[in-house]
């Protein structure tokens, strides 16, 4: 077991960077994007639905194919073209604000894009980590990594809020194309050399995907994590297609206010990155992948309570909750994940999940946005609340509850 610290890790440091300047970028544009289309573009809940789902689709789309493509190809070079593309794409945005041509389906067009982008990028990272640190540092890899993630879900959401407040939403989107920039400046000082992929020429594409599929659906414990994020990433689409407005015409809270209150439940989840380690060493990995969603996702049900008043807090406790138990568990199973998996198969296991758990978030988006028509936005939260709360079940129910920790060799984790 190496003793060194990832700090004194060049290329790791400058991965981190990298990844924490793309999840800045990220999160401001996931509050700035719905508050431009619903107070500036007045977009129905309807239409609040399709543009959540258009930020997801690439995942249940193109999902699949794109895990073998990024096990065939360098994952740095990738990781640095998905990073130009997202900032050209949402640089569009106050561009076409500024001439005032900007329109609803211009912005959903857009976040389609960059979520093909994202796509690529996020299978590219999580294949690349393992090579980049080795398996042993995985743990402490990934929970760097969500620190920062879990800063960014911090930072974002008020920086975007507050910037979409005092100089419009649509120049806001300037900060997210720039933060992109200054990912791909970071990951382009890795000096690590990658190796080229080895690939069979006899294998086809189908067969490829369908080898990937195995691995992940034929493992009792991989199938369980699968199920669990996947529920609790369908009412989080719904959730999220929602929650600007929620705040802004249930609660009656101003652009800055929705930042900061989205900013304050985030803080959930840069404590759960900072105790993340402390939490599988105290329980064992494969039980903090159930206990902790077990204790924490119910804290969902706090934020339909919420009204107008103090009980707005009511809305950060429940995100805080969430967010702790979700960084926790994100820790905790990405690494098993990682850790069984071999090398050659990593960018095909990081899409076949991800196909399933952020293939949902656009069919949530949509489920949400109907619902909200159907009985009501407020309604419309309890329901998406109540089912996170019951998204433990399946990792409840799985061969993780009988044993204390995950087996660190990849050929454990075959079917």
């Amino acid at each position: 077991m190496p003793t060194a610290s990832l700090f004194r890790h060049a290329d790791f440091r400058r991965l981190w960077a990298g990844d924490t300047a793309s999840q800045f970028a990220t999160f401001t544009g996931h509050t700035v994007l719905p508050l431009l289309a619903a107070t500036v573009l007045f977009a129905s809940p309807a239409q609040m639905g399709l543009l959540a789902a258009a930020e997801h689709a690439a995942f249940l789309l193109l999902g699949l194919p794109a895990g073998v493509w990024v096990d065939r190809m360098r994952r740095r070079p990738l990781m640095i073209r998905a990073g130009l593309v997202r900032a050209l794409l949402l640089l569009s945005v106050p561009l076409a604000g500024w001439f005032g041509v900007l329109t609803l389906t211009q912005l959903m067009l857009v976040a389609a894009l960059v979520g093909v982008s994202t796509l690529f990028f996020d299978i590219a990272y999580q294949s690349f980590l393992p090579s980049l640190i080795g398996r042993a540092r995985l743990l402490d890899g990934n929970a760097k990594l969500q620190a920062s993630q879990s800063v960014a879900q911090v930072g974002g959401p008020g920086i975007g809020g507050g910037l979409a407040q005092l100089a419009g939403a649509a120049n806001a989107v300037l900060l997210t194309g720039c933060g992109y920039l200054v990912s791909v400046f970071a990951l382009w000082r890795i000096r690590s050399v990658e190796p080229r992929p080895s690939r069979d020429v006899d294998t086809t594409l189908r067969a490829e995907v369908a080898e990937g599929l195995r691995f992940v659906f034929g493992n009792p414990s991989l199938r369980a994590i699968v199920c669990a994020t996947a529920t609790a990433n369908l009412s989080g689409g719904a959730f999220t297609a929602l929650e600007v407005l929620f705040l802004t015409r249930d609660l009656s809270l101003p652009a800055g206010e929705v930042g900061l209150l989205l900013a304050l439940g985030g803080i959930g989840g840069v404590t759960g990155a900072l105790t993340a380690r402390a939490w599988t060493a105290r329980l064992g990995q494969a039980r903090a992948i159930w206990l902790v969603p077990l204790c924490t996702w119910p804290s969902a049900l706090l934020v339909p309570l919420a009204a107008p008043g103090w009980r707005v807090l009511l809305v950060a406790a429940g995100l805080a909750g969430i967010a702790y138990g979700g960084v926790v568990y994100n820790v905790a199973q990405v690494t098993y994940r990682q850790a069984i998996c071999p090398d050659r198969l990593l960018g095909r296991m990081n899409a076949s999940v991800r196909f399933v758990v952020w293939g949902v978030l656009p069919i949530g988006g949509l489920a949400g946005g109907w619902l909200a028509e159907a009985i009501g936005v407020h309604g419309a939260i309890w329901a998406c609340t109540a089912v996170m709360a019951l998204g433990p079940f399946w990792v409840i129910c799985s061969p993780l509850r009988r044993v204390r920790d995950l087996p660190s060799d990849p050929d454990a984790g075959r079917p």
